[in-house]
């Protein structure tokens, strides 16, 4: 909750009871088997469990859930459960009660717990406890959420922090997966994957031994936008495709106008159609927006998911939903040197289950020898006629190919403090200029005209703060097994990151300097390694 509080919406903007129902006749009736109740807090809606009894008659609708904050739970889940709820999501970000007050604005911890023991009493398996995740807030307690597991049948999610408006989201605050993992692997090194179902939106995992188990919703660092069919409805009745995207078309409206069933299918068919494959891509929900107070309305009343075999939701539908399985994985993380000093990378990886590497300067693969190499007296880029040519690379070995490039960025006193402080108009320049190195990494011989085109299997962008020099250290790294080095990748990454930098800071200072684009190390093909001194 805003410290400042949030403006509140107008009831007459809110969807009627009936306009609810009516929405959710039409989903199921299409092939939704699942809606979930959120927000923002649905259980302060006075005709809530009247709403769930109404849901749960209709027809092919398998789940009715609700994601609460819990502070009423105990006193109505009894009635909700009686009314046909059957799924239940409590948000919680920390154990601490001091702490819980600072991020609600409000006291409860102790009626939340005790909402969670009712869920669980009245039979509730698993009860869903949902974290956000926010560094220096309350990531020094992931260890503490996952030993509820051991006695209690929680499945505990950790969230990774994404940017809303007005929660003032900044790139520092991010806990990645992988971080998560790794921090909870060092205590209970036994953790097992646990297999994923269709469409999930979560990677699970449990602790042999333990009733419950955790899991990640990774929307940030490994976004599932591929697999994802939710869509969301928000308390004023405008769809949502992707609750990234600010695209919305009101349903509302056309209830109010009267339009027919067929016609607010093909409102939505081509709402759908419009679904980006990432972080803009169809679950439903109905959700509030804008934001109200605790005191106030926070509705998502249909969580959709789970589509039935049914494929008549119009042509747009069924074809996002087939096109919708395309995984990608990039996975984003942060990183601390041991100087304090922030340094983050951005990395890609082609194979999702390939792991974490960081290449440094002495990284090079066990079987290329160490030590220069022969270097060439001519031009291999120019044939016999002296005209630009390419290098037939088809009769040389695979082998593994790694370099590192660098590039500094003299910024200035004034745009290093803007940068520094993440204050800048254009938003969060190392994060921007980090998947700029990363993007132009992959799209070195489109920009190069003579370079093959490489597969990279890792790329790493790290942008280190030099306040000595008011400066920004650019580290790229490129990994590939193939005919032909990675050099050019890598400059390329260093050299984007660097002018991407400069775009980011230029309306503050023209001044700024990009130097020192210089390759650091490269190993692997037949001129051997190279490392500068």
């Amino acid at each position: 909750m805003p410290e400042e509080g949030v403006s509140l919406t107008p009831k007459s903007d809110l969807l009627t009871t009936e306009e609810i129902l009516t929405l959710a006749r039409l989903f199921v009736k299409e092939g939704v088997d699942k809606i979930r109740l959120t927000g923002g807090e649905p259980l302060i809606r006075p005709d809530v469990v009247d709403i769930v009894a109404q849901l749960h008659r209709l027809e092919g609708l398998r789940t009715i859930g609700v994601t609460t904050n819990g502070i009423n739970l105990a006193r109505l889940l009894p009635q909700l459960q009686q009314a046909g709820l059957n799924a239940v999501n409590i948000s919680l970000d920390t154990l601490v009660p001091a702490k819980f007050e600072f991020i609600v604005r409000r006291k409860g911890f102790h009626k939340v717990m005790e909402g969670v023991h009712k869920a669980i009493e009245l039979g509730y398996k698993p009860v869903k406890v949902n974290c956000v995740v926010m560094r220096g807030l309350n990531e020094d307690e992931l260890l503490d959420f996952v030993a509820l597991t051991e006695a209690l049948p929680l499945d505990v999610r950790f969230i990774e922090y994404m940017p809303f408006d007005g929660n003032k989201w900044n790139f520092r605050k991010m806990v990645s997966y992988k971080e998560m993992l790794d921090t909870i692997r060092q205590r209970w090194p036994g953790l097992e994957k646990l297999p994923e179902e269709d469409s999930s939106t979560a990677k699970a995992f449990k602790i042999p031994g333990f009733q419950g188990q955790v899991s990640f919703i990774t929307s940030m660092s490994e976004h599932f936008c591929g697999t994802c069919n939710r869509l969301r409805i928000t308390a004023d009745g405008n769809l949502k495709v992707c609750l990234f995207g600010n695209s919305e078309v009101s349903l509302r409206d056309h209830l109010r106008s009267g339009a027919s069933e067929e016609e607010l299918l093909r409102i939505i068919g081509a709402a759908v159609g419009r679904k980006k494959r990432q972080h803009a891509g169809s679950f439903l929900m109905l959700e509030d927006s804008p934001p109200a107070s605790w005191s106030t309305f926070f509705w998502d009343p249909l969580c959709v998911r789970n589509r039935s075999a049914r494929e008549n939701f119009s042509d747009k539908m069924a074809t996002l939903w087939k096109r919708l399985h395309v995984p990608m994985a990039l996975p984003l993380s942060r990183q601390c040197l041991g100087s304090g000093s922030p340094q983050r990378h951005y990395s890609y990886y082609p194979d999702s289950d390939t792991h974490s590497t960081c290449l440094s300067k002495g990284s090079q693969d066990p079987a290329v020898p160490p030590g220069p190499g022969p270097t060439s007296t001519q031009l291999t880029h120019v044939d016999s006629e002296g005209r630009a040519a390419m290098v037939d690379v088809g009769g040389k070995p695979d082998t593994e190919r790694v370099a590192v490039a660098s590039a500094v960025v003299l910024l200035g006193p004034v745009a290093f403090k803007l940068v520094q402080q993440n204050q800048l108009k254009k938003g969060d320049a190392l994060a921007v200029a980090q998947l700029a190195g990363v993007q132009a990494a992959k799209l070195t011989s489109q920009l190069i005209p003579l370079c093959h085109q490489v597969v990279l299997s890792h790329v790493q962008v790290q942008l280190e703060l030099d306040s000595t020099r008011h400066a920004v250290l650019i580290q790229a790294s490129c990994r590939a097994r193939g005919p032909t080095g990675v050099e050019m990748e890598a400059l390329t990454s260093a050299a984007m990151a660097a002018l991407t930098l400069y775009d980011m800071c230029k309306a503050v200072s023209r001044d700024i300097v990009v130097a020192e684009v210089k390759l650091i190390s490269k190993t692997g093909g037949q001129r051997g390694d190279f490392h500068r001194a």
